[in-house]
């Protein structure tokens, strides 16, 4: 195979993943097909199954390359609580971005197979980063209960519009959620 069409493979592979990921996050797992996203990616359904095997392949690399994503985590214990806030407040404001690693998680829930496969990669990169940036919460309930808070804060303030969470002033919600952050994690704390 020469490398022009290797090139050409890998940037195919790569618009089809692009695709994917906008689409499972707007619409959910079970709100898009395989030919909408062929469609978007500018390609036929038949090659994005000779790509991923088939939609819920697909899903699996987007889920794994979402979560992957360091979108609310920091990577520095002394300042992991404040970190995690800062970025929380930030990714949940009325005018971020609105392709998230939460929104592929709401949307696509619903379907038990792609809870599954997005449990495993929670489990696998999200959770996995908590212990691994504070590793007293290894054994404990302590990552799974930061994650549920930022999944509680983002639905509320991004999804439902929640007034007091966006009538708030950024500042002071920081300060709440690291206050919060810091007792669930309390080898995390600020500088």
């Amino acid at each position: 195979m020469s490398s022009a069409h290797r090139r050409d493979a890998a940037a195919t592979r790569a618009a089809i993943l692009r695709a994917g990921v906008e689409a499972f996050t707007r619409y959910g797992f079970d709100g898009v097909g395989v030919r909408e996203i062929a469609q978007a990616a500018g390609v036929s359904a038949m090659l994005v199954n000779r790509y991923f095997g088939s939609k819920e392949g697909l899903f699996a690399e987007v889920a794994e390359v979402s979560m992957t994503d360091r979108t609310v985590l920091g990577d520095d214990p002394a300042t992991l609580a404040r970190d995690i806030a800062a970025a929380l407040v930030r990714r949940t404001s009325p005018a971020a971005d609105n392709l998230s690693p939460f929104l592929l998680m709401l949307r696509s829930a619903a379907n038990p197979r792609a809870a599954e496969i997005l449990r495993e990669n929670i489990e696998r990169h999200v959770e996995a980063h908590v212990y691994e940036v504070a590793p007293d919460t290894r054994g404990t309930d302590r990552a799974a209960v930061v994650l549920a808070v930022i999944a509680g804060f983002w639905l509320l303030r991004k999804v439902i519009g929640s007034s007091a969470l966006n009538g708030t002033d950024e500042k002071t919600l920081e300060t709440t959620l690291r206050q919060l952050f810091e007792t669930l994690i309390p080898s995390a704390t600020t500088g």
